[in-house]
């Protein structure tokens, strides 16, 4: 099967047993565990008129080309001020649809772009959720057209402003109503949570490779990295406070603990956890998988992603790792005839020492951290193709069999279909910015340079030999505007050269490598040059509507 349903369903499945397994060790009334997701969809109100007047906007879901506006976000007062009243006219008739459908939509607000918006439901079991934010996507387009809005769900639709993703709120909870990853009202329950929460942090440190698989696409890659979307690396924030607490957990002793040792953990450490979270506001917005006080924010998911995706190798990883957790602390209350508290102290102890490199609170977007993850062997792949390789590895490929979510034949399946998906998307955006340069812009800044030229001509008749400083300036632009044409005519000869050499291609990894390494990269340069001739030419001559006009009109 190639949906994304089943493997959820699977996955949701072995996270269930596993956890309540685990949750035995503290509570023998638990007999199924949920996990639980509120995503948070952000995406872009464009008029539709405006909108549909764009090639690049209508084919690939982005500007391919455009100047950025004098003002963009620098001011936050698009995301501090009121929603525009037509943009609330149409959150109101999306509530209203949404309700009818049993979508529980919560919050609607202004994000940090212009025209940017988000709404969030209330948290549901992870299955329900993901199905729900689906058919959420559906209905807003229907009810953006009514209200003559096109809704962008593209990650990076504007260049040098924030772009757009779904973050996705995960925790897992009992059926006797206990969030497994809040703190409780004893030092008992606090230690389930720590068990909870440490495992999911060593289960994201042993697969981290994979979890950036799941949110790799094309449009993702755009706005990794860049303007309050966290980086490519996978890392984990928890905030001092909680550092603080693993820290001293580390200095757990081996084997049987003393009962000095086992107070002082209960009532200095375990037993502080509450009021230590109760007082942590700690937020960093560059982290893609972030505690968030009774919940992990994975960050790095794209607006337009399927949760279905990382949701699965979520809850994969975590019923693996409590799996393999169950299995050391029963040998050591088996074999070395420890408590089951003083088991899972030791057992955690390792946990918290081995994962310690995942765990990172400071600017992930600094080279410094470049070079730490690096130096901590930490994955940074920072592409698609790169991110999918690690796919069919024998490990991953092992994890997904071991763990009944997958079959080897599955697994390869999809990673071909993210492949074929990424070079037909890079593909498209090729040939959209092939017809740009040569259908819209190389012909509007030729008619204005000719403009240019026969008005030289003209004051050159007129006033002969002293033209020459009346028109220093108009030759100038004349040499600009030439300089840029060049240039960008041979930029897009060398990325339509580029693209044909790897639609040659048969070998359908080769060809993704080849349109991320060869044809993708020359996007950049041809924007730059059509940008600069976006500022020199006639702006009523200009043949695509403008930054201004796309972000400013309510």
């Amino acid at each position: 099967a190639l949906d994304h349903k089943t493997p959820l369903l699977k996955a949701l499945n072995e996270v269930d047993k596993a956890a309540t397994d685990v949750c035995q060790l503290f509570d023998k009334n638990v007999t199924k565990v949920h996990a639980n997701l509120g995503w948070e969809q952000e995406y872009f109100l464009i008029d539709e008129a405006l909108a549909e007047s764009r090639p690049d906007l209508v084919m690939a879901g982005r500007t391919l080309v455009g100047q950025d506006a004098a003002k963009g976000q620098q001011l936050d007062d698009h995301y501090f001020g009121v929603i525009p009243q037509r943009a609330l006219e149409f959150m109101k008739e999306l509530e209203i649809e949404c309700m009818k459908l049993g979508i529980p939509v919560k919050t609607r607000h202004n994000e940090v772009a212009p025209n940017q918006f988000e709404l969030a439901p209330v948290f549901e079991e992870a299955n329900l959720s993901v199905d729900h934010n689906l058919l959420l996507m559906d209905i807003m387009e229907k009810v953006a057209e009514k209200h003559k809005f096109k809704v962008l769900f593209h990650e990076k639709p504007f260049a040098k402003i924030n772009g757009s993703g779904k973050h996705n709120n995960w925790s897992l909870s009992t059926d006797t109503g206990v969030n497994l990853l809040s703190p409780g009202s004893t030092p008992m329950k606090n230690l389930q949570f720590l068990t909870f929460f440490v495992n999911t942090i060593k289960a994201v440190d042993s697969y981290e490779e994979l979890l950036r698989s799941s949110i790799a696409s094309a449009s993702n890659d755009l706005r990794l990295g860049a303007n309050e979307a966290p980086p490519a690396i996978i890392s984990i924030f928890i905030g001092k406070q909680l550092s603080d607490v693993l820290d001293e957990l580390e200095g757990v002793s081996q084997g049987k603990l003393s009962p000095e040792e086992k107070t002082e953990l209960k009532l200095n450490v375990v037993g502080k956890i509450p009021e230590i979270l109760l007082d942590n506001t700690d937020r960093n917005r560059t982290s893609p998988f972030a505690f968030t006080g009774n919940k992990f924010e994975f960050r790095a998911v794209g607006s337009r992603t399927n949760s279905a995706k990382p949701m699965t190798v979520l809850n994969t990883i975590v019923a693996k790792q409590l799996q393999e957790f169950k299995k050391e602390v029963d040998a050591l209350i088996e074999k070395k005839k420890l408590k089951k508290d003083e088991a899972i102290f030791n057992v955690l102890r390792e946990y918290i020492k081995s994962s310690k490199r995942i765990r990172f609170d400071g600017d992930g977007y600094s080279a410094d951290w470049v070079a730490e993850a690096k130096r901590r062997k930490l994955s940074n792949n920072r592409t698609t193709p790169e991110a999918l390789q690690i796919m069919t590895s024998k490990e991953i490929l092992a994890l997904f069999g071991d763990m009944e979510v997958m079959t080897e034949t599955e697994v390869r399946a999809r990673q071909e279909v993210e492949f074929d998906t990424y070079i037909l998307q890079t593909q498209i955006e090729g040939r959209v910015m092939n017809e740009l340069v040569n259908s819209y812009i190389i012909p509007v800044a030729v008619n204005y340079q000719n403009t240019l030229i026969q008005n030289v001509l003209g004051l050159k008749e007129i006033y002969g030999a002293a033209h020459k400083d009346l028109t220093e300036g108009t030759l100038n632009l004349i040499e600009q505007i030439s300089e840029h044409l060049s240039a960008v005519k041979k930029k897009t000869d060398i990325m339509v050269e580029a693209r044909k050499k790897a639609n040659a291609m048969t070998d359908i990894h080769k060809k993704a490598f080849a349109y991320c390494e060869d044809v993708r990269p020359h996007f950049e340069g041809i924007r730059r040059h059509c940008d600069k001739l976006e500022r020199l030419v006639d702006d009523r001559a200009w043949p695509l509507v403008k930054y201004r006009e796309l972000l400013f009109i309510k």
